[in-house]
């Protein structure tokens, strides 16, 4: 009886110090405003959304064990003899840089786990944003009005790249050294520029003595200050924006329906970060990453057999092996386009094609209204074989990038397997492109034939006069909206003479978009009703 009222005591002292807190909160900030609109913020209940937050959590264990590497790390170049744990590498000469990481790893405790964690996490946090983005380009989620959140994810992914190049390069070991020095022959291959960029960051001639302390203030410094402004003016503009969902009954194009902030997404949420730290570690208590006191200190004489970069960059190691030897000599300067195409101008041409897609997917459809219902693969054929098709051509630049380990672990030419890459380069893609165009357009007729015929009911009747027939069952009715409530443009309508080459480029586009189609049955009223539900919302409709 006695601690039960003690405890009643607590409660309502604690309660009523909450109260005055945040009143007194409130009283100077708009903690009631602020906490009303996001407590009854919508989000989605659909697995695919938990991708973005995939890489927001893996971003914060970067942060947490990147804060804890940073105590003990020295990015210096200064060579010293090396007289620490590992004894297969005592009496050797190193870079401070190297020294600190085996420091770390065998002398800082609990350093090794910290650093296989990191290192786990970047590789998911780069794969969870491409995932992510994968999943909003072949919904469509990236149309009006979130183009600018878009571009936003785009750069986050470039800068998930350089953030990652620049933490593998750190260690100084012969596997990361062998990396930086393709980043100096890539950088050297700039025409006219390469040169004084090259000594600009490196500090003079390969290797230098200031790539690696520049390399660290861009990692722990410059590179996660933006990614933090960014995260934290997308997450805002999600929030403004609010987040787009599946079309089912009750779902429309003017409303957001979902879980509220609390206490179901919150649960949720928390739960999914517990998941991912707890997954991270268990993973890098058991699968050793990254074993640099295997690889030694970096000599600029010396290459890692079979070295392989990190998968996100692997790419243009595949780019750049499978190019042919081209180069040009003109006025005593050598222009190296054998690395300069690969390393240089493709992945140019690869971001400005991303940055640019949702303007040129406007232009083609003539399509300027808010769109906040997902669409579904199937029905943009067209998008989706294009979005297939980059995924191979990827596949392929990351398989040539590992060639050597290919030919020798299968016993194969090595000549005969880069001339298979180039050709599949652009092979791959062409028949990845008309393959999955042609299965849209399949799953499409397949769905109209079950509108029109409806499901089967595995009964089979026989007649009297011995005619056997299956019988069918009309459509659930949350199925049958999800197939008909779809937003397929139609091909913008031919230009009348005379018409300019722009004109008529965009007509032929947009007839190769869309002119493949599936029509869908629908009744009047059916018609009606998708009307109401693509309708776009008026000027702050939307609602949760």
């Amino acid at each position: 009886m006695l601690f039960r009222k003690r405890r009643e005591r607590l409660t309502e002292s604690a309660q009523s110090a909450a109260v005055t807190g945040f009143h007194a909160l409130d009283a100077r900030l708009p903690a009631s405003e602020a906490g009303r609109g996001l407590l009854r913020k919508a989000f989605p209940d659909h697995w695919s959304f938990l991708l973005g937050e995939l890489a927001l959590y893996s971003f914060v264990v970067l942060v947490l064990t990147g804060t804890y590497l940073t105590l003990f790390f020295d990015p210096s170049m200064t060579e010293s003899v090396y007289q620490g744990s590992y004894e297969p590498l005592r009496g050797q000469a190193m870079t401070q840089a190297y020294a600190s990481t085996l420091d770390i790893s065998f002398d800082v405790r609990g350093g090794l786990l910290i650093r296989q964690i990191h290192h786990w996490a970047a590789l998911v946090f780069v794969a969870a944003i491409g995932l992510h983005m994968l999943r909003i380009f072949f919904t469509g989620a990236f149309r009006k009005p979130r183009e600018f959140n878009w571009i936003m994810g785009v750069t986050l992914f470039l800068l998930a790249l350089l953030e990652g190049f620049a933490g593998y390069s750190l260690p100084d070991d012969l596997l990361s050294g062998t990396g930086l020095r393709t980043a100096h022959t890539i950088v050297m291959s700039i025409p006219v520029l390469g040169t004084y960029l090259s000594f600009f960051i490196w500090g003079g001639q390969f290797p230098g003595e200031e790539v690696l302390p520049r390399l660290y203030v861009v990692h722990i410094l410059l590179v996660p200050g933006v990614l933090v402004a960014l995260v934290a003016v997308h997450l805002m503009l999600v929030v403004y924006l609010k987040h787009t969902h599946w079309a089912a009954r009750g779902r429309t194009n003017r409303n957001v329906v979902g879980q509220p902030m609390f206490p179901q997404f919150t649960a949720k949420s928390t739960g999914l970060f517990l998941m991912v730290f707890g997954l991270l570690s268990g993973l890098s208590a058991v699968a050793q990453i990254n074993p640099v006191w295997l690889y030694g200190p970096y000599r600029t004489d010396q290459v890692a057999t079979g070295a392989q970069p990190d998968w996100y960059v692997g790419f243009l190691e595949g780019a750049m092996r499978i190019m042919p030897p081209w180069q040009t000599t003109a006025a005593g300067h050598t222009v190296m386009w054998n690395v300069f195409l690969p390393a240089v101008v493709l992945p140019g041409l690869l971001f400005m094609v991303l940055f640019a897609y949702p303007f040129f997917e406007r232009w083609v459809t003539g399509d300027r209204r808010e769109h906040h219902l997902c669409d579904r693969p199937r029905n943009r054929p067209t998008r989706t074989a294009l979005g297939v098709a980059a995924i191979v051509f990827y596949a392929v630049l990351l398989l040539a990038g590992g060639n050597d380990v290919i030919a020798y672990s299968f016993l194969v030419s090595v000549n005969a397997l880069t001339w298979i890459f180039r050709i599949a380069v652009f092979a791959g893609p062409v028949v990845a492109f008309v393959v999955t165009k042609r299965l849209c357009l399949a799953l499409q007729d397949r769905e109209r034939r079950l509108l029109l015929e409806g499901e089967e009911t595995g009964a089979v009747s026989q007649s009297v006069y011995g005619g056997i027939s299956e019988s069918h069952r009309p459509v659930d009715a949350g199925l049958r909206y999800r197939i008909l409530v779809r937003d397929v443009p139609r091909p913008l309508a031919r230009p009348q003479h005379p018409a300019t080459r722009l004109q008529r480029l965009r007509s032929a586009l947009s007839t190769w978009y869309y002119g493949d189609r599936v029509e869908m049955p629908a009744a009047p009223d059916q018609k009606r009703h998708i009307q109401e539900a693509l309708a776009e919302p008026a000027r702050g409709e939307a609602r949760e």
